[in-house]
This record gives structure tokens, sequence and C-alpha cells, in this order.
């Protein structure tokens, strides 16, 4: 799995199926979509008419909150498959932590993976307490826990428990929407990187080694979060961007699912 790739949250039709083209036109192999984005459709058009062998691209999409439980979850997928047009996903995740069901949605994605039909499972949105509940009745350690991560909420404790399991780190909602691109210390690294508010953050989620989908559906912005991985912070600039953790979130806290 790439460590960055295109998030399509909030793209519709025409949008997303641009955006995804226009993404892997520019060098994009990771994109992420989800049954609750209602765009899968679009997704798989964009790649099918990108002419890029389906092997070098990695597909993820998501189980929708309503298609908890174990017969629902292999239904949900089977629609999604058909929506995306392929014969299998790269990664097939959780969404959210649904109290009702999830352990059953759990089993029901070991399954798949079993059968042959995703190549990875994980989950999102899972806190420490839920990753602990999921050991407890998974055969299989998820290979990816996708959650909001940013330096505004760095959750140290969150990754060195996924760096010990041995699963990977994804963050989504990475540059905040921009919320925090006006902060001064993010815009003094700016100046001293000749680097543009997004490019310093992305960069900072690539040296913990965390896998970042930011979403955008501009040619422009697209490349740009592309270049991020053409530079490198410093450890000690790192280090700087870790004390920046103030908690900040967008979406929903998941330890409310709990």
């Amino acid at each position: 799995m790439p460590l960055l790739g295109l998030g399509v949250y909030d793209m519709y039709k025409n949008e997303a199926e641009q955006a995804v083209e226009d993404a892997l036109t520019i060098g994009y192999r990771l994109i992420d979509t989800a049954s609750m984005y209602e765009n899968e459709l679009e997704i798989g058009n964009a790649i099918k008419r990108s002419g890029i062998n389906r092997e070098e691209i990695f597909l993820t999409t998501k189980l929708n909150n309503t298609d908890h439980g174990l017969d629902e979850t292999l239904k949900a997928f089977d629609t999604s498959l058909q929506k995306l047009q392929q014969d299998y996903v790269d990664l097939y995740l959780i969404h959210w932590p649904i109290k009702e069901g999830r352990k059953q949605s759990w089993l029901a994605l070991e399954k798949l993976y079993a059968e042959k039909k995703v190549k990875a499972i994980g989950v999102a949105n899972y806190t420490i307490p839920l990753l602990e509940e999921l050991k407890s009745i998974a055969s299989i350690v998820p290979a990816v826990n996708q959650v909001e991560f940013s330096p505004w909420l760095f959750q140290e404790d969150l990754l060195a428990y996924c760096n010990e399991a041995g699963i990977q780190l994804q963050s989504y909602s990475p540059i905040t929407r921009g919320l925090k691109f006006s902060d001064e210390r993010l815009v003094l690294l700016c100046n001293k990187y000749n680097r543009t508010p997004a490019q310093i953050v992305l960069n900072w989620h690539l040296q913990h080694g965390i896998s970042t989908i930011p979403k955008s559906s501009k040619k422009e912005r697209l490349q740009e979060n592309f270049d991020a991985v053409n530079f490198t912070l410093s450890k000690e600039d790192v280090k700087t961007m870790n004390s920046f953790n103030e908690h900040f979130r967008i979406c929903d806290d998941p330890a409310t699912y709990f």
C-alpha cells in the first residue's frame, strides 16, 4: 500500500470520477472510497478508463454503518464490488465501530479474506480499547487502522500501539481541511522549507510512517499534495510539530462508540 493516496469523501458523480482520473495521471496509486460516500460507481469508472493495470492500483472501500452484522456485511461487500466493477478490493475496512454488530462484521471480513475477495482487511476509527476488544475475537490482525490524525491531533499512544501490533496507521483529514494553515508555527516551517502548509503537514505524516489520504478534486491541489514526498523534514522539525497537539478534531470522536 502506498503511503500517500487520495481520499474521495464528499465527492459526487463527475467530480469524483475526474478527481480519480487526474490523480492516477499524476501518479497516485492509492484510492480510498467507501459505501457511505456514494461514489463507488464513479471510482470504478475512473479506474477502468485510466488504462492502468489493476495490479498497480491499491483500492480501498468500507462497510457502511447501516450494514453491520455477519450476513449484512457479506451482502454489502458484494454490492460495493459490483458498483466498483472489480473482481476484488485491496483493502476492506469497518468504517465506524458501531456497537451493535461490529464483532460479527469483523468475522465477515475474515471470511471475505479467506475467500480471497479482499487482499487485506482492517478497521477505521478504532481507539486502543476498541482494538483490544477486537483482539479478543479476531483470528487476523487488522492490516490498517484508519483514523483522524494530524499534528493538532497527534495520537501518539495510538500510533505506538499500532506500530507494536503490526497495524498500519492511516490518517484521514490529515490537513485539517485547511483550518490550521494559519498556525504561526506551521508558517515558519513553510518559509524554512519553501513548501506549502499541506506539503509540510503531509510530509510530517510520512516521516512518522503514517499512510495519509488527503482529499482534493482540484488538479493543482492533487499535484501539490503528491509533491509532499519530494523533501524531508528534519527530525528536530518533526519533533516540533509533534508539540502542535491540541486534540483538535473535525469528525466524531470514536471513543463515544465504545
